[in-house]
């Protein structure tokens, strides 16, 4: 099963994205500029092997909700979401809102 909901944070609209998976399920939640994702997401491939295509974007680890991932700090991101500001320890609300 996967959904797809808006939610709205400080008056801005973001989708949230959650796909059910047997043992797993992805979360993400995304503006128009970039993401937030579950462990799920490789930063690491995304800075090097993805690197020309500039994707911003944060991973959040040990997280089973979109409001876990929310509010978890950010554990890696990519290089591209260094320069707009977004860092290691973030909460993934306040990335987002930096991705506006």
């Amino acid at each position: 099963m996967m959904s797809l909901e808006p939610i709205t944070i400080d008056g801005y609209t973001f989708k949230a994205i959650t796909v059910l998976l047997p043992k797993t399920t992805l979360l993400a939640v995304a503006s128009d500029k970039g993401y937030i994702m579950c462990g799920a997401l490789d930063v690491g491939l995304l800075n090097e092997k993805l690197k020309d295509r500039g994707i911003i974007a944060g991973r959040a680890v040990g997280v089973r909700t979109i409001e876990q991932l929310l509010y978890a700090p950010l554990e890696s991101v990519t290089v591209d979401a260094e320069k707009l500001g977004i860092h290691v320890g973030m909460s993934g609300t306040d990335a987002l809102l930096k991705m506006i």
